[in-house]
């Protein structure tokens, strides 16, 4: 079994798109993934799945979620190692103890010709954002909410990308450690 992070966008937002978390976590079920769990309401999942082709499952996913609930979001399905790479990378650390103004932007693609110009020139005189690879990282202590920058990010990045705060970031990679862990053996001697 493998282990995958599912990151959606667009879901249950404004009261646009509506998914309940009981409802996408019986659709991945009927694809095949099995250990699907959900956190927050904004499309998280971590689940295993035989597939190594994510690619093809991933699609499979949007066209069933479509034919159900009559739009299509965006998927992004990342495996556990590349959250953990995300974490591990942060330029910010010291952002981490106000987790709610971090915010890691996970980009489909590392971006060939970013605007990073544009990007610096929307940002606020508190605001901080850093490009690594494909994860854009802000700094946004004002709120992300009210950030130009963020708003503006994936057009001026040119690849889907998909923000996370730092709590998110922190707790998928959790569940994801959680369910790749191997069954206890209930018949084992305890030593």
């Amino acid at each position: 079994m493998h282990t995958y992070v599912a990151l959606f966008r667009g879901i249950n937002v404004g009261g646009k798109n509506s998914l309940p978390m009981k409802d996408l976590a019986s659709i991945f079920e009927i694809l095949g993934a099995s250990n699907v769990k959900t956190y927050i309401q904004s499309g998280n999942v971590v689940f295993q799945s035989e597939s190594k082709n994510i690619s093809s499952f991933s699609k499979r996913l949007g066209i069933e979620i479509r034919e159900r609930r009559g739009f299509e979001p965006h998927i992004l399905v990342i495996e556990p190692s590349e959250v953990e790479t995300a974490i591990t990378n942060n330029p910010f650390p010291e952002a981490e103890s106000e987790p709610s103004s971090l915010h890691l932007g996970f980009l489909v693609v590392a971006p060939k010709n970013p605007d990073l110009t544009k990007l610096e020139s929307l940002k606020k005189g508190s605001e901080r954002f850093c490009l690594i690879d494909s994860i854009l990282y802000l700094h946004a202590p004002e709120g992300v909410g009210r950030s130009r920058l963020a708003a503006s990010s994936e057009k001026l990045l040119g690849v889907p990308m998909t923000y996370r705060n730092w709590n998110t970031v922190c707790k998928l990679k959790e569940m994801a450690t959680l369910i790749a862990l191997p069954p206890k053996n209930s018949n084992a001697a305890d030593g």
